[in-house]
């Protein structure tokens, strides 16, 4: 039933402008063939999940490689939700992992785009000019049930064996004559406004999703609300006039969202506007107790996108890596291209990985390894400075008094060098890996050393440090180092290699040139297993050298 002018005005107020005044502020885009508008709607409910940067990097592409345009919409109706400070954190994340939006908010005050604004919140009167015209011509109406009768009615409902929700026989205020409507009104009670939706649940229609291809649905048939108590629009209805207005071609979000699909396309079909294309991506998953369940807020700190900064994943480290779990020929590209980024890769949303890609951190450490193999001493010192400022106050200081050290450690198997090494992955675990480097930090005992070097006598590991003090000197190349080494071992029972040993077993080995050169590794390091053993001592310098030798005396 449309209502009267009166009664409207009633229902929503005076004062707001009408929809054709709307829609003249907001004109068609110009867009040449093919090219997208894609938009990412986060909700500033908390933390921003990982799975709403892979939405977003893939929307981000969709609209880019077509020359299109990507859009931050910040959809803030849900105000009970509304978490303080979580759309600054939204706008930072996207920045901070270079997706670059063309349109949307910058911050509380400033936007960029002329299809603004892009905060729900400040959009109310737009959706409420669409609201009155839709009680003008009967595609709404307004709902005065209360929480309690809609429960009962659930509870009825859920007896009875039926759907539950607001439709035909349960839609108790659908047809409230305007006699009615004005009496409720008058009695002071609260309501909210319900699309009419003209579907029938018996008919089955086909939706082409541009992930999963043609799906079948029954129609939507639910009296859904469109506008809440607050006279704030829901979801639903935000959506579709926000996507209207901004020329949006393609909504690409999570599959939650899935079986909203019939009444999104209905509410398109009822205005007589061209839908976008909806496309719905698979969540990330993650592996538990040899099953897979879809990595979740509230049990998985890894969900929380501020955990790879706080771990110090790179972020070209982490746009990759989720670049790769949407096209996993991505890989292929970046071995295929190693100067080149993802920019230069197309993204095939029909590629999409449909039954959920799987979280691997050894897939992501590996990539980092690669990426941070690929800086230079000057440039990694650079960005691990930057992350100690944000999140190791101690570091940074450490950083601060020994810059010239810190980057003479960087540079280690790094400059000038046939292969790269390939341990760090994350900068919270850089230091951890160097800092026997550093005096205060290095606390290697001499029980601690010899259970290290356990496969040798004691006083075999005594001699070796012993005799290798009086050979060391500071100035001798590479390979003068390596050959005192060398001789020492072969003239003091050694082998050149394991293989010898094999070659001669009537031959009685203390153990080979390699079981030397581990007792000056765990000296200088405490550890069996480090980066090239030459570049080390020099790095660490005479004074340092002589000292660790002399553990053993």
């Amino acid at each position: 039933m449309a209502l009267s002018d009166e009664t409207v005005d009633r229902l929503m107020g005076t004062g707001i402008p009408t929809v054709a005044e709307i829609e003249a502020k907001y004109p068609p885009r110009n867009l040449k063939e093919g090219q997208c508008v894609t938009r990412i709607a986060p909700s500033p409910t908390g933390f921003m999940h990982l799975g709403s940067v892979y939405a977003a990097l893939i929307s981000e592409r969709v609209a880019h490689q077509s020359g299109g345009v990507f859009m931050l919409r910040i959809e803030d109706t849900d105000t009970k939700r509304e978490v303080e400070g979580a759309a600054e954190f939204i706008i930072k994340a996207l920045a901070d992992f270079g997706l670059k939006f063309d349109e949307g908010p910058l911050n509380d005050h400033e936007e960029v785009g002329n299809y603004g604004p892009y905060v729900q919140s400040k959009r109310r009167e737009i959706y409420q000019a669409y609201i009155k015209d839709w009680l003008k011509k009967g595609l709404a109406y307004p709902c005065f049930c209360s929480e309690d009768e809609i429960n009962a009615m659930r509870e009825r409902q859920t007896k009875a064996g039926g759907r539950p929700g607001y439709y035909g026989m349960w839609a108790k205020c659908r047809n409230l004559t305007e006699e009615q409507i004005n009496a409720n009104l008058d009695a002071g009670k609260p309501f909210v406004i319900r699309f009419k939706s003209p579907g029938k649940y018996i008919n089955k229609i086909a939706i082409e999703d541009v992930c999963r291809g043609k799906r079948f649905f029954p129609e939507n048939d639910l009296d859904i609300v469109i506008m809440k108590s607050d006279k704030l629009p829901t979801y639903h209805f935000a959506h579709l006039i926000d996507d209207h207005l901004m020329g949006t071609t393609h909504v690409l979000r999570g599959d939650e969202w899935l079986s909203s699909l019939p009444l999104h396309i209905q509410l398109f079909q009822v205005m007589g506007w061209n839908p976008p294309k909806y496309g719905h991506i698979a969540p990330i998953q993650k592996l538990e107790d040899e099953a897979r369940r879809k990595l979740s807020k509230r049990k998985d700190p890894e969900a929380n996108i501020a955990f790879y900064g706080e771990k110090g994943y790179p972020k070209e480290v982490v746009i990759d890596y989720l670049m790769n779990l949407a096209n996993s020929d991505f890989e292929d590209f970046k071995r295929d291209n190693p100067t080149k980024t993802y920019l230069n890769f197309e993204l095939k949303i029909e590629r999409l990985n449909n039954s959920g890609p799987l979280l691997d951190f050894v897939k992501l450490e590996n990539i980092s390894k690669e990426f941070m193999a690929t800086l230079s001493a000057e440039e990694l010192y650079a960005r691990l400075y930057e992350w100690a400022k944000k999140y190791d106050a101690a570091l940074k200081q450490k950083m601060d008094t020994n810059s010239a050290y810190f980057k003479q450690i960087l540079n280690i198997e790094r400059g000038n060098c046939e292969r790269v090494r390939k341990d760090f992955y994350m900068f919270s675990a850089i230091y951890p890996e160097i800092k026997y480097f550093f005096d205060d930090e290095f606390s290697l005992s001499a029980e601690e050393a010899l259970s290290q070097l356990a496969n040798l006598p004691k006083e075999d590991v005594k001699f070796i440090a012993d005799t290798y003090l009086n050979l060391y000197n500071p100035n001798d190349t590479k390979d003068e180092w390596f050959a005192k080494i060398k001789e020492f071992a072969l003239a003091n029972g050694y082998a050149k290699n394991a293989k010898e040993i094999t070659k001669n077993p009537d031959v009685k080995y203390k153990g080979t040139v390699s079981d030397v050169a581990t007792v000056l590794r765990v000296l200088m390091t405490g550890r069996r297993e480090s980066p090239d053993l030459y570049s080390i001592m020099q790095v660490l310098g005479p004074e340092r050298v002589v000292q660790r030798l002399k553990l053993l005396a």
